[in-house]
């Protein structure tokens, strides 16, 4: 089994790693497996992590929508 970093799971989404740790913090995504070590808590995301976020950006994400037009 291969496990991916949150950077690489967000560098394939094609995401920044601040968008895809806001959903997680948000529980919007759930937590993928996390190792802990004395010094850091680490996420190993699986392949079926990396679907279920993947499912999640096509359901929810909109690049580059910006702010709204001001009315004229």
């Amino acid at each position: 089994m291969t496990g991916y970093s949150t950077d690489q799971v967000a560098k394939r989404l094609g995401i920044y790693k601040s968008t895809l740790l806001r959903w997680l913090y948000s529980g919007k995504l759930a937590e993928p497996k996390v190792v802990e070590t004395p010094t850091s808590r680490i996420r190993v995301w699986s392949e079926e992590d990396m679907t279920r976020a993947q499912c999640y950006k096509e359901q929810n994400y909109r690049k580059g929508r910006g702010r709204k037009k001001a009315l004229a």
